[in-house]
C-alpha cells in the first residue's frame, strides 16, 4: 500500500485525524469565550471585520491558533487578546477568561477611554429630570428671543 503523498492534499483541509479533532472554528471560539451571545452573531462580527485575527479579517471558520492575537469590540472598547486556551464548548464567565490573556496596551487604552468618558461627562451635564409644562413654556419662550 503506498502511503498518501501530503502534496496532493486540498489547501486548507486538515493532515490528520488527530489536528481535525483539536482544531476549533474561530466563530466558535469567540462564542466560548464569551464574546458574543452566540454564534450566529460571533459569525456576522467576523464577516463583517469588527473581530481581527493577527490583525487580520479573517473567515468565521478559521482554525484558532495558540497565542494569536485577537481584536474584539466590548462594549465601548475594543479589546486586545492573546489565545491562551482553545477550547470549542460554552463555559462558566470565570473559566471563559481564562481561554484568553489581554494585553497590557489594550489594558491602558481602555482606561484612559473610561476615564475620558467620565470626564466628558462634566461638560455636558444632564437635567435630573424632564421639564414640566412650565419650564418647556419658557424653552419655547427663550428659543424665539
Amino acid at each position: 500500500m503506498q502511503k498518501p503523498n501530503l502534496k496532493q492534499q486540498k489547501r486548507g483541509h486538515p493532515k490528520s485525524e488527530a489536528d481535525s479533532a483539536d482544531a476549533v472554528r474561530f466563530d466558535k471560539w469567540i462564542w466560548a469565550a464569551r464574546f458574543s451571545k452566540t454564534r450566529a452573531i460571533a459569525r456576522e462580527m467576523i464577516q463583517a471585520g469588527k473581530i481581527t485575527y493577527n490583525n487580520q479579517r479573517t473567515k468565521p471558520s478559521r482554525a484558532v491558533d495558540l497565542g494569536a492575537t485577537v481584536k474584539v469590540p466590548v462594549g465601548f472598547d475594543v479589546k486586545t487578546v492573546i489565545v491562551a486556551q482553545v477550547i470549542d464548548k460554552r463555559q462558566s464567565a470565570s473559566l471563559a477568561q481564562l481561554m484568553y490573556v489581554e494585553t497590557k496596551d489594550s489594558i491602558e487604552l481602555r482606561l484612559r477611554n473610561a476615564e475620558a468618558r467620565k470626564l466628558s461627562v462634566f461638560h455636558s451635564p444632564r437635567p435630573d429630570s424632564r421639564p414640566d409644562k412650565k419650564q418647556r413654556r419658557q424653552i419655547i419662550k427663550f428659543k424665539l428671543q
